[in-house]
Parts: structure tokens; C-alpha cells; sequence
């Protein structure tokens, strides 16, 4: 539960202040900024752009559901938080998306970054429908990522990604609208590709691998 609730606040940003120094991933920034400085919160969003904002600890229960109904969404995007049950999962007329930090149905569930660089799989970013499973819903766009920039940690490496994955859903989002995008079932869903939170001993490796990785990219060498 602690790593999903660092990421759901890794993909959200700034603290109080709306200051550039404040926002906890840099690489949001410039979706957070607007005339007047960087947005602390949904609720300045929604007061910036005129659309109502209602918070809830729990996106399961009846109010939470009733006010989606009453909404009554073509389509919903999940930033994070508790596990979403079947009942609000149905009630967005398309459904409801993820960015999901590798690429499905090779790696599903936690720490996604860190188990695609110790399984071997490529980086990636995966934008897909949400199921009753863990991240095995119909996928819409699934694309590898690169990194040409500087990045020596974990940390830097999954704020970027998690980047990525924002201007993805825009362009799945955009792709919906215009009718130009479907989804495809997973394949392999019976297999079990799900992974848990990483250990820290592990994500020691996972770095390493990383600036393995990042080392042969630089040389024009494979890394093996």
C-alpha cells in the first residue's frame, strides 16, 4: 500500500505554495503550470477551468458512485489510490484508464519499472482499460521508453516515466474521441506475470542494471 500511495502522489504533484521548487516530479511541471503559476490541487483546476471537484476517501462506496453516476463520464482516468471495485468500473460508458509504468501482459502489478529492468523486458508504458484484474484490462496503446537524458536514479527514472505516461493518456484520450483508437484483449492472461513491491536488496540490482543499461546506450555496445 505504501509504494501505491507514493506513485498515486508521485503522479499528482506540488505541495502548498504552487511554487516550481514544490513540485514533488519535476518532469509534471508543464501540465501544472498555468498564467498565474503551477496548480497545487484538483480543486484549483477545477475553479481555473469550471467544472466541479469532489474528494472522497474511498472511490468504492455508494456516494462516491452515486456522484459518478450523476456525472455519468464517457470515460474516467485513474491516478492512483485504492483498488476500484467492479460497480465503478462499469458506470464510465467506455471505461476507465490506467498509465501503467511496463509493458503488459509482460509485467503487471507494483515496482513495474524496477521488475521490467530485472526480468530483461524492455522499458515501457502501457495505457489500457481497467478489469477486475490486476492491471489485465484491454490495452490501447503500449510503446517502449527511451531515456536520452541524464537519469542515475530510480527515482528520476520512474518521474519520467510517469511523464510519459500523462502525455500518452492525452494522446488515448484524443484517439477515443476522434473514434481512430480500440482496444485489443491481453494475450497470455492466464499466465502470471504479476509482480509485487521490490525489495530494497533487489531495487539495488535494478539500478545497477539500469546504469548498465544506460552505459552501453551511451557506448553504441549491447548490454548483456
Amino acid at each position: 500500500m505504501g509504494e501505491s500511495l507514493r506513485y498515486a502522489r508521485g503522479k499528482l504533484a506540488p505541495g502548498k505554495g504552487g511554487t516550481t521548487e514544490q513540485v514533488r516530479n519535476p518532469h509534471l511541471e508543464k501540465y501544472l503550470r498555468h498564467d498565474h503559476g503551477v496548480f497545487c490541487n484538483m480543486r484549483e483546476v477545477g475553479q481555473t477551468y469550471g467544472f466541479p471537484v469532489v474528494t472522497c476517501s474511498d472511490q468504492n462506496a455508494p456516494r462516491a458512485l452515486a456522484q459518478l453516476k450523476q456525472w455519468a463520464p464517457d470515460v474516467a482516468i485513474f491516478a492512483g489510490g485504492n483498488i476500484l471495485r467492479q460497480p465503478l468500473l462499469q458506470i464510465p460508458r467506455l471505461g476507465v484508464l490506467n498509465a501503467h509504468l511496463a509493458l503488459l501482459p509482460d509485467i503487471r502489478g507494483m515496482s513495474s519499472p524496477e521488475w521490467s529492468l530485472l526480468c530483461r523486458v524492455p522499458l515501457g508504458i502501457t495505457i489500457h482499460f481497467m478489469d477486475g484484474g490486476i492491471d489485465t484490462g484491454p490495452i490501447l496503446l503500449r510503446r517502449e521508453f527511451r531515456c536520452d537524458e541524464v537519469c542515475d536514479s530510480l527515482t528520476e527514472l520512474r518521474n519520467r516515466m510517469i511523464a510519459e505516461g500523462i502525455k500518452l493518456t492525452g494522446e488515448v484520450i484524443s484517439a477515443l474521441d476522434r473514434g481512430t483508437l480500440s482496444a485489443v484483449p491481453q494475450k497470455d492472461r492466464d499466465e502470471d506475470h504479476q509482480y509485487f513491491v521490490m525489495h530494497d536488496a533487489l531495487k539495488a540490482e535494478a539500478l545497477r542494471r539500469w546504469k548498465r543499461i544506460r552505459l552501453a546506450t551511451a557506448t553504441g555496445r549491447s548490454d548483456g
